[in-house]
């Protein structure tokens, strides 16, 4: 068996839904349904083989191949197998995704992982704005699982983070988890202005300290061995991250006029 693959065969000018693309909800079904299947695109629907090349029958393992930043919706509500897209990703990568892995070899745009729960991503180029960030009109964003993001983010990276590992090896835009309820985000390169804003609990672990508001309060040098532990854990994923070790961290507070239980670990 090959992996099941869907290659672009059009211009796209209309973003277009593929969520009906998961391993889960096209195993058993046959070439022809498969094809038959209509993406919602703007006020139209696209059948997939007018969308995409398909070849292959592993319905459990999906590749897109010459994907564009119009394909959005790519992993939602995924719960097993894996996808792998050879390109550019549109909004909305694995959203509400339960298990199974997401590989992307380029950008992606906008709320990927956003109400993602479980399971595991590698965005090998940059993220959008609102990575793992909660959509308008919900109150958590990321709820768990692991994503590993090679390049850049944009802003409000973990708005309203519930729990869950982000792990993003370049830059930050403004805002970097504002409103953060739970989990662990790490950041290698620099982050924007406002970090930290509302943050109410969970960790963000930086190797350069940014600018302070005022409602992040510096709790001095410290050297905390549950550091060790996590970064065990990190051992094991591909990456950069793989590498940290040491355990000694600047520790600020915060947001202390939001709760006030976060905290903001920078690696001495």
């Amino acid at each position: 068996m090959s992996a099941l693959t869907f290659t672009l065969k059009i211009r796209t000018t209309q973003r277009i839904d593929v969520s009906a693309l998961t391993p889960e909800k096209l195993q058993g079904q046959s070439p022809e349904t498969t094809a038959a299947i209509l993406l919602p695109s703007g006020k139209h629907a696209l059948r997939v083989d007018e969308v995409f090349d398909i070849a292959g029958d592993d319905a459990g393992n999906i590749v897109f191949k010459n994907s564009d930043g119009k394909l959005d919706y790519i992993g939602s509500q995924m719960k097993s197998g894996s996808i792998i897209v050879e390109g550019e990703a549109g909004a909305y990568l694995g959203f509400q995704m339960r298990s199974g892995n997401i590989t992307v070899h380029g950008n992606t745009g906008v709320y990927a992982a956003s109400g993602m729960a479980g399971g595991f991503i590698h965005i090998h180029g940059n993220a959008g704005d609102f990575l793992a960030a909660a959509i308008v009109g919900d109150r958590k964003g990321m709820k768990g699982g692991t994503v590993i993001v090679s390049g850049n983010a944009g802003d409000r990276v973990g708005d309203q983070m519930r729990r869950g590992i982000l792990l993003i090896e370049g830059n930050v835009g403004s805002y970097c988890a504002s409103r953060m309820l739970a989990g662990t985000i790490g950041v290698l390169g620099t982050v924007g202005d406002h970090v930290g804003f509302g943050m109410r609990r969970g960790t963000l672990l930086l190797t350069k300290t940014p600018e302070m508001h005022a409602t992040l309060q510096d709790c001095g040098t410290h050297t905390l061995p549950f550091l060790s532990l996590m970064f065990k854990s990190f051992a094991q994923l591909p990456g950069k991250f793989a590498k940290i070790g040491s355990n000694r961290v600047q520790r600020y507070a915060g947001d202390i006029a939001n709760d006030g239980k976060g905290e903001i670990l920078v690696l001495q």
